[in-house]
């Protein structure tokens, strides 16, 4: 009997988050309707709600508005609205650093976020996997002698809290996975190994502590 039922959570669970997820995004996509007059609106032609018009509606939002600041004019105006951001208390600091973080994180040209390397922490001896979101900039560098790189190590099982590190290159392994794989075998406590892992001799490890 007890089988059976851990069988139906093992399969049901993943279902049941996996659709919760999707509702909590489709729900506050959906907001962008609330952007169109009351008669414009789907649900007064169709007489009933259709859930996911909203997001059709915020990838077209979003599709236009990347057209529109690529061109010339759409630089120029995008450049005068963050001046005008620029010049108001509050909202500049919020805008500012909101900015720099997307910038940073979607840019095809940033390296945020894109490797997966091994760290040693909380204490030597002890290793957990972080994700490399740059170099160490401004005053900072100038304290700090080497070649250091910035990582973010995300706790588990949320991975949204976590911890800001600067540390040595030299100190970090690069791994040979994605990460998303990574992102996985944080959530999941180390349960879901990425197959590069599972195949993978741990050879280099033993080296750097070798070192």
């Amino acid at each position: 009997m007890r089988k059976y039922f851990v069988t139906g959570l093992l399969i049901l669970v993943p279902l049941a988050i996996t659709l919760w997820v999707l509702k909590t995004i489709i729900g506050t996509m959906d907001q962008s309707l609330l952007l169109l007059p009351e008669q414009w609106r789907p649900e007064v032609f169709l007489k009933y709600k259709i859930p996911g018009m909203g997001v059709i509606l915020t990838l077209l939002i979003v599709f236009i508005t990347g057209v529109a600041a690529r061109n010339f004019i759409g630089k120029r105006v995008l450049r005068l609205w963050e001046l005008i951001l620029k010049r108001i208390p509050v909202v500049n600091s919020i805008y500012s650093s909101v900015k720099q973080v997307s910038d940073t994180l979607l840019s095809s040209s940033g390296n945020a976020f894109r490797k997966a390397v091994l760290v040693e922490f909380p204490r030597k001896g002890s290793w957990t996997i972080a994700f490399v979101t740059g170099a160490p900039g401004g005053d900072v560098k100038n304290h700090l002698q080497g070649d250091y790189i910035s990582v973010y190590v995300p706790t588990t099982p949320n991975p949204t809290g976590g911890y800001f590190l600067m540390m040595p290159k030299a100190d970090t392994i690069e791994l040979a996975m994605t990460v998303d794989e990574a992102l996985k075998y944080i959530v999941s406590m180390g349960v879901v190994a990425p197959p590069e892992l599972v195949a993978k001799k741990a050879v280099e490890l033993p080296a750097k502590l070798a070192s």
